[in-house]
């Protein structure tokens, strides 16, 4: 099969959709692999190093696509990519189409197979194509949310980990799956004051028995959200519904209410975000402020420190990738349920109920010829 791994276009996307060694991999399965000249640069990764690996350097993104059955990236296609993808073409990567009911229609027109690392489920709920990312974003957030806390920034000039004699800083984490655990070990670890909220009495109590007396543990309701909300110096959304919309849980009035120079991260933004007064930001324009509290909703967190992602990122992909290449669409997704999971588009189908639900759109479960 031939594999095309094009440069990303999203604004500061370092990360690239495959490592030089994967491209060894797939080569030395018998695959033929094109890069887009320059997309690993942003990783640290040469061109030397993929044409080493085996991999054809192509010029121009337009030619990875044109020629390539398969296209592996980190991000969604973005407008100016529309035209380059192909009709019945495989497509591989994070997708998030419930925020993008325009590039949901052009899958659909096209009739582009849209394989989402987001939605690839296992039987016992992990995803872990979105694990490796959603733990470094989770882990970047309490490292952005204390910068941003600083005065230098518009925050309230405050130290999570407080000093002798003067309170820590209070942090508050709506989720306590993979992105709020995360968010929570560095939380603790800088000494914060930590309440993490969720839904799942199970998975606090594991939370509770793993940090003792070191964090707090609520379920997440109105009432504790918002008293905790209220209080709170920094505000982490790590709420997640594989291939969904993320549930509203802080209205606008609430954050009227917090605490002036307060921070929100909304790790959920790929999603819609968490919080209604959120919306998409860029690495070049990270934060804007609503009634004094400061916003980040950058979608490509991760992008940051592209090295490590890219790194972790083609250590969870590439198993999918090379089982795409060796037995093809149909076969790959028969083999294994998690993989049929991760369907979004197929044969102008929208596969994915959430996501069908989040635009309004007819769902259609993919049915093996």
């Amino acid at each position: 099969m031939r594999v095309g791994v094009p440069k990303e276009i999203k604004t500061h996307e370092y990360r690239v959709g495959m490592t030089p060694a994967g491209v060894r991999q797939l080569i030395e399965a018998g695959h033929q692999v094109l890069v887009e000249k320059g997309a690993g640069r942003g990783s640290g990764l040469t061109d030397q190093q993929y044409k080493q690996a085996g991999a054809e350097l192509v010029a121009k993104a337009a030619e990875v696509y044109a020629r390539s059955e398969l296209i592996v990236k980190v991000k969604e296609p973005l407008a100016d990519e529309f035209d380059l993808l192909q009709p019945g073409q495989l497509l591989f990567t994070y997708l998030h189409l419930a925020a993008a009911p325009e590039l949901s229609q052009l899958l659909l027109q096209k009739k582009i197979t849209g394989i989402a690392y987001e939605t690839i489920e296992r039987p016992d709920g992990l995803l872990p194509l979105l694990q490796p990312m959603s733990e470094i974003a989770g882990r970047m957030a309490v490292q952005v949310g204390a910068r941003y806390l600083e005065k230098e920034h518009g925050g309230r000039g405050v130290l999570l980990s407080g000093a002798p004699g003067v309170r820590q800083g209070r942090v508050a984490i709506l989720g306590a799956g993979t992105v709020g655990s995360n968010a929570l070990r560095i939380a603790v670890g800088m000494g914060a004051e930590v309440t993490v909220l969720d839904i799942d009495p199970l998975r606090l109590a594991q939370l509770d028995e793993q940090y003792g007396n070191r964090i707090h543990t609520l379920m997440s309701n109105a009432h504790n959200i918002e008293a905790v909300v209220r209080r709170c110096d920094l505000l982490i959304g790590a709420v997640l519904l594989p291939g969904g919309k993320a549930p509203l849980l802080v209205s606008r009035e609430l954050v009227g209410e917090m605490n002036e120079g307060a921070v929100i991260v909304d790790v959920a933004i790929d999603q819609g975000g968490c919080v209604e007064t959120i919306h998409v930001t860029t690495h070049d324009h990270p934060v804007y402020t609503v009634d004094g509290v400061i916003h980040y909703g950058v979608a490509n967190m991760p992008g940051a420190v592209s090295r490590t992602s890219t790194y972790a990122l083609t250590n969870s992909t590439l198993p999918y990738v090379e089982r795409l290449a060796a037995f093809g669409f149909e076969a790959a997704v028969a083999s294994d349920p998690a993989f049929a999971k991760g369907i979004n588009t197929w044969n102008s189908k929208l596969c994915n109920q959430p996501v069908a639900e989040a635009l309004g759109l007819v769902y259609s479960p993919y049915l093996q010829a």
